[in-house]
């Protein structure tokens, strides 16, 4: 039994599977694609190009390495930390270079993003769960560093970075 095309939808896919597709999307990604629509409609220069460049870096994301896949909420969470960084790295690097309104606009770009991510942990914060994480492992000395990041990655996940993790590691292992 051969299926017709409805006239005008040559080469697409049925309805049925684009509304599948679109309902495997994450939550994230929804709403960047809605901010985005609306961003468009606003005419907001800066958030529109800096959500397209979040959402073309998760698309990266889904099809890098052998077959494409579906990112979890986690790690598009972690995309969206990436893509932060990234912006946070390049204002440096411009205000050292004197380049004073690129930097400006790479961290106009960051704020854009950090609405899109958890609210970070402050250090008291961190360093509690850090304490947490030591007691649990009963870890002691810097040789038992990574057991106990290992323990207290989930729990920061998205809301602290690695760097001031480790650094929080140490302090309390040290």
């Amino acid at each position: 039994m051969v299926r017709s095309q409805p006239s005008g939808r040559r080469g697409r896919p049925p309805y049925t599977e684009m509304r599948t597709s679109l309902a495997a999307m994450g939550q994230l990604k929804d709403r960047l694609h809605a901010d985005l629509t609306a961003a468009m409609k606003a005419r907001d220069e800066l958030t529109r190009a800096t959500l397209r460049m979040v959402l073309t870096a998760l698309g990266n994301e889904e099809v890098a390495g052998a077959t494409a896949r579906q990112l979890s909420d986690d790690e598009e969470l972690k995309v969206v930390a990436r893509e932060a960084k990234k912006r946070r790295e390049a204002a440096e690097a411009f205000a050292t270079g004197g380049a004073t309104a690129r930097a400006e606009r790479e961290l106009a770009e960051e704020h854009v993003i950090l609405a899109y991510l958890p609210a970070q942990l402050s250090d008291e914060e961190l360093f509690l769960l850090v304490e947490q994480a030591v007691a649990e492992t009963g870890a002691s000395g810097p040789q038992a560093m990574g057991q106990v990041m290992k323990a207290v990655g989930p729990k920061v996940a998205g809301r602290a970075e690695g760097g001031r993790v480790a650094a929080a590691v140490r302090a309390a292992l040290g």
